[in-house]
């Protein structure tokens, strides 16, 4: 069985605190965790757990794609050095540059 991405396993988290906050006692959210996600007792616990430490549902992230774009070499250069620096992805600070612009733009008209 593979390992859950980071989408999977903020769906799960979810399920998991929804059914904490229904009132769901322990066993009978863990028991309905496994049969809708075909997970172990024991993976179904751990989400539990970790969704009883959590105030308010997770953030689930849209799945990515690739794309590929030309960019001039110095534009690379410092992309590369900011993800390098600021301990991310190139795609993530592509992402987030290309979101405020968007905003940005949505909001002139």
């Amino acid at each position: 069985m593979s390992r859950s991405n980071g989408a999977e396993r903020a769906q799960r988290l979810n399920a998991a605190f929804d059914l904490l906050a229904q009132g769901c006692a322990v066993a009978q959210a863990a028991a309905m965790l496994t049969e809708e996600f075909a997970l172990s007792p024991r993976q179904a616990y751990r989400y539990l757990k970790d969704a009883q430490a959590i105030k308010r549902p997770v953030h689930v992230a849209a799945p990515s794609v690739a794309l590929t774009v030309k960019v001039p070499e110095d534009i690379a250069v410092k992309l590369r050095a900011h993800a390098q620096a600021t301990g991310t992805t190139i795609g993530d600070v592509v992402s987030r540059a290309v979101s405020a612009l968007l905003t940005r733009e949505r909001r002139r008209g």
